[in-house]
């Protein structure tokens, strides 16, 4: 587990949140139907480059791409290649960047072109619940409070979130404990200290929650073939409200 103490280091996890931060942004504008999500990570490649910093996927347990993209009914791990994506589509982008030690890890999902209704209430309905869950890591609070107001602003929206994946801490590493769950109890878990710094990420679907694992063993899609959405951030608690590192 990583808690932030000193200046640099505080200072050091906003730049690998900004550099994220700006790969997403870069990614966005790039987004668009005909693409191919091999290219898109080739961009973020770049990007990285640019920003003098390393993807934190590139070979993390072997894995063979700068970012993760899914699409529609994948949920997380896609794994760029030749799949071009096509009007209507929705494309979740994970990224994380490594920077003198310090990992920041952030996910967005969005529409390519013009999407259905259905598809965009689940992209805003995911984004919400991500805010909800930061609005809820306060010091002193505990882990299940996070997870409790994710998973009951989801379901009070009539869709489902995902049990077998979950936030985690970050920071020295990618992915540290403790594991922090879309579903939960308040009052429940570690309580939340100044310094703490984790990854949160609701992954919503609009059918179950269950899930399968490609033929790729990497990229986790939906098992009944709904649509699925995803957004992340990192942050870190502080003795007010947490500061979210992965922005602008």
């Amino acid at each position: 587990m990583t808690v932030i103490k000193s200046k640099d280091e505080v200072s050091i996890m906003r730049q690998s949140g900004y550099t994220v931060a700006a790969v997403l942004q870069r990614l966005r504008e790039e987004v668009k139907p005909g693409i191919k999500t091999k290219q898109l990570d080739a961009i973020a490649a770049s990007e990285f480059q640019k920003h003098g910093a390393k993807a934190s996927f590139k070979g993390y347990r072997g894995y063979p791409a700068s970012i993760c993209v899914s699409v529609n009914d994948e949920i997380v791990h896609g794994i760029p290649g030749e799949r071009r994506l096509n009007e209507g589509d929705i494309v979740s982008i994970d990224c994380g960047a490594l920077v003198k030690g310090f990992h920041g890890d952030a996910t967005v999902t969005m529409g390519v072109g013009k999407i259905s209704n259905e598809a965009q209430r689940l992209i805003d309905v995911t984004e919400a619940a991500l805010m909800e869950g930061i609005k809820a890591a306060r010091c002193g609070a505990r882990l299940g409070d996070i997870s409790a107001a994710i998973q009951e602003y989801v379901e009070a929206r009539g869709f489902s979130i995902v049990r077998e994946y979950s936030g985690h801490g970050v920071g020295r590493n990618l992915h540290e404990d403790p594991l922090v769950p879309n579903f939960g109890s308040h009052g429940t878990g570690p309580a939340l200290r100044k310094g703490m710094t984790l990854a949160l990420e609701p992954m919503v679907n609009i059918g179950g929650w269950q899930t399968r694992l490609s033929n790729n063993q990497w990229t986790v899609l939906t098992a009944d073939g709904s649509l699925s959405a995803h957004f992340e951030h990192t942050i870190a608690i502080s003795d007010g409200e947490p500061e979210v590192l992965t922005v602008l």
